[in-house]
């Protein structure tokens, strides 16, 4: 398959080894992954925060890089973008954009997918040979579990990799309480859900935290950061691009 990477604008700025794994990854399992470069931002923060026509030229955007119909899939590392691409640009391109705009995103959503659910609903794997010999423990974060219904794809892609000691995260589905902007509006009661997560964590003894967003692993990272909880926050993109032969170093000078 042909398949187009979003890169997502925390990934872009932030996280981009999380890119580069899912680009890794999904080359290994034999795929043409090409990276359009005109992308930016899908819009989802303008949306989240009321802004329903601003981010018209963002979804247009976005139609446009990634509607060609040489690309089979698009695939993102991230299940708040994914979400966004599939439900939020249909929300904009109805009540602002024309009949061109609704037809591109109608394409782009077809063909849309958050890295595990491409991986287990498409390419029909859970084992994609990965090797990291580590205790990881799993947060689902919200979009991911509520707007994209994952389910537990992510969990058996994680069980099936060699040498991990997968460990259950107690009230796994509770809000880490990032939520983008409202971990700045809402700081005090944002600050809680995170504190009750971080203590969720600890209990694991985990040597790894994982998501299928950069958005809560920063969150939840900088928290257990701040308490010095041992703990340090991964990319699923990064374990299931760890192998045998190239294995992800999980140093101490790393935590």
């Amino acid at each position: 398959m042909r398949i187009g990477l979003f890169a997502t604008c925390l990934g872009d700025t932030l996280f981009p080894e999380a890119v580069k794994s899912t680009a890794v990854l999904l080359a290994r399992l034999g795929h043409e992954v090409v990276f359009p470069p005109g992308q930016t931002c899908c819009g989802q923060m303008h949306v989240n925060t009321g802004y329903q026509r601003e981010p018209v030229p963002l979804v247009r955007n976005f139609a446009e890089q990634f509607g060609d119909a040489s690309i089979d899939a698009v695939v993102m590392p991230s299940g708040s973008c994914a979400g966004s691409v599939r439900h939020q640009h249909e929300i904009v391109a109805e009540r602002y954009g024309d009949a061109a705009l609704r037809s591109g995103v109608a394409t782009v959503k077809a063909k849309t997918y958050e890295l595990s659910e491409f991986l287990v609903d498409v390419l029909d794997a859970t084992d994609v040979g990965a090797y990291f010999p580590h205790r990881v423990t799993y947060h689902p974060t919200c979009h991911s579990l509520r707007m994209l219904r994952v389910g537990d794809k992510p969990l058996r892609l994680l069980r099936a990799v060699e040498g991990i000691d997968l460990v259950e995260l107690s009230e796994a589905d509770s809000c880490c309480g990032f939520g983008g902007t409202f971990a700045v509006k809402n700081a005090d009661t944002s600050t809680a859900m995170l504190q009750d997560k971080m203590r969720n964590i600890s209990a694991t003894r985990a040597d790894v935290c994982s998501a299928g967003d950069s958005s809560c692993l920063m969150h939840i990272g900088g928290g257990l950061s701040r308490i010095k909880s041992g703990t340090r926050t991964l990319h699923l993109a990064q374990i299931l691009g760890s192998t045998r032969t190239a294995p992800y170093a999980l140093t101490e000078a790393a935590r």
